[in-house]
């Protein structure tokens, strides 16, 4: 049995179904809700920066769940990978996930994971940036990656921690970021926010 890093000093909640998030925050050792934020998505506004995108969501998601929780902290959380100032969301389907493998393989892009927390009626929000180095495989090894069930619900149709983790060289920076959690700056603001001690 081994002593816990940290404990709640608050509830929380966290406004996102991500399976990702979830495992990450649980290595915490803290006690948590899962409660999803119901928003829909928009797509960015014109001339909108990417990280203000992602800002802009992960505060609408954790401002969605706070409001039924004001007593609660709630964390949201929103990534995107973004590629020659493109945002790539998650695929509609196997085609649109083998565009997007082809545009990334052998070239760096960039994911990006907006963070915010709401306690006590305060938002804190703040948004950390990955630079990650795609392999180049052939077009039959991605083909093959694209036709499988992972990419479908990952921002720029891949998961560096399941089975498309063969496609990544290199990154630069965190990460969980890439994961969906940039696990050592959300551990600074829950403890400067005294959410956990």
């Amino acid at each position: 049995m081994y002593a816990k890093t940290f404990k709640n000093q608050t509830e929380l909640i966290l406004a996102s179904a991500s399976p990702r998030r979830q495992e990450l925050l649980s290595l915490l050792g803290i006690h948590f809700f899962v409660q999803p934020s119901t928003i829909s998505e928009p797509e960015p506004a014109p001339n909108q920066s990417p990280q203000t995108y992602a800002l802009n969501l992960s505060q609408q998601k954790a401002a969605d769940v706070a409001q039924k929780f004001p007593q609660d902290a709630v964390l949201g959380a929103d990534t995107i990978v973004v590629f020659n100032d493109k945002i790539l969301g998650k695929p509609r389907d196997h085609k649109q996930a083998l565009d997007y493998l082809l545009l990334l393989t052998g070239k760096t892009h960039t994911v990006i994971t907006a963070v915010t927390l709401i306690v006590k009626g305060q938002t804190y929000s703040f948004a950390v940036q990955t630079q990650v180095n795609m392999a180049n495989f052939p077009l039959e090894i991605l083909k093959k990656y694209a036709a499988s069930s992972e990419p479908l619900d990952k921002a720029g149709a891949y998961a560096i921690q399941g089975e498309g983790s063969f496609l990544i060289k290199s990154i630069s920076g965190s990460y969980t970021n890439v994961i969906g959690l940039p696990l050592t700056e959300t551990t600074n603001l829950l403890l400067e926010k005294k959410v956990i001690v």
